[in-house]
């Protein structure tokens, strides 16, 4: 089963994808997170309540798209409450797309002494990023991006900071979560997603990873409820003008990853600050393929695409430059009290 949630003179609204070209609302007061909510509160399956709700309204899917009613498949309905994360060198060729951003800085060979912190920490994850049952992994790479301020809705511009030195995509699984009145995280489902960061910061220095992923991202338009393939193939791809820029292929699910989901899972929820109650969680899983790791810059008005077959309609958000004119990067701009 496949959600949307869609921007309503009424508040969000959740339909379920009938097919390509057609949605179906629930007959249901508010969005996902409440109708998840109330799927706790019952004790019963996020599906099992959806099909009580089914109502008699169609939705043509396409003209939803062009009237910009798409939302991301599930909000908060305060921003500050929506933490949105994220776990690096996490997926099966990952490491060397990293390893070789960093290879001007540090000679690589096979001698521990010499290679990379990123390196070992993917190799951290092959040797133990999927435990038994019951046991505890290794570590992932793990990154705060921001609260739900910086989530765009699909088909929307993902805005680039004017002191950003690059503007790339990352093409990425997403797992979504909400927690329950005792702290217990439950998982709602996955999303498509593009975590977007800054690649030329993230290279200079492994330090600023931190500040390379301060930055807008994007998941959806789809919700996928239930069991994830073990493989999943897709298609990243950059368009300029209505022609292809760039497109390469990229895999992911837990085939394709060095850890587990549920490690990964773990070390995010094992902090206590992030089982709050009623807090929404948005994690990335993610990711190996990168256009930046071919010299691809993107322009103005560029558009990312980011298609998982499994999932739905593809992932789509043109590229917006911020001016210089809103940059707070003088001293001089502080307020003093």
């Amino acid at each position: 089963m496949r959600l949307v949630q869609l921007r309503t003179a009424n508040g969000p609204r959740v339909a379920v994808v009938e097919s390509r070209d057609q949605l179906r609302l629930l007959d249901f007061p508010g969005g996902t997170y409440e109708l998840a909510s109330r799927a706790i509160e019952l004790g019963i399956g996020l599906s099992a309540l959806i099909e009580q709700h089914y109502s008699h309204t169609l939705v043509d899917y396409k003209q939803a798209i062009d009237r910009q009613e798409l939302l991301p498949p599930v909000t908060h309905p305060d921003r500050a409450r929506c933490t949105v994360t994220g776990t690096g060198l996490t997926h099966l060729g990952s490491a060397d797309t990293r390893d070789a951003m960093h290879a001007a800085a540090q000679a690589q060979s096979e001698d521990d002494a010499n290679v990379t912190d990123s390196m070992r920490m993917f190799r951290m994850g092959l040797e133990g990023g999927k435990p038994a049952a019951g046991q505890v992994g290794a570590q992932p790479e793990w990154f705060y991006k921001g609260d739900g301020s910086i989530v765009v809705a699909p088909e929307t511009a993902i805005s680039v900071p004017a002191f950003a030195e690059d503007a790339g995509e990352e093409p990425e699984l997403v797992g979504l979560y909400l927690n329950d009145a005792n702290g217990q995280p439950h998982r709602i489902g996955y999303a498509v997603g593009n975590e977007f960061s800054d690649h030329i910061t993230e290279r200079a220095n492994y330090l600023w990873l931190a500040h390379s992923k301060l930055r807008a991202c994007s998941y959806g338009p789809e919700l996928l409820i239930g069991e994830l393939p073990q493989h999943l193939e897709g298609t990243s791809r950059i368009t300029r003008e209505g022609q292809t820029l760039w497109e390469k292929p990229f895999l992911t699910g837990e085939a394709n990853m060095a850890h587990s989901l549920a490690n990964l899972e773990h070390h995010h929820f094992k902090y206590a600050q992030f089982r709050a109650p009623g807090d929404l969680h948005v994690h990335f899983f993610g990711t190996a393929t990168l256009s930046f790791a071919d010299q691809i810059k993107v322009q103005e008005g560029d558009r990312f695409e980011i298609e998982l077959p499994a999932f739905g309609r593809a992932l789509r958000n043109p590229v917006a430059f911020e001016s210089h004119d809103n940059q707070a990067e003088q001293p001089s701009a502080m307020a003093v009290l």
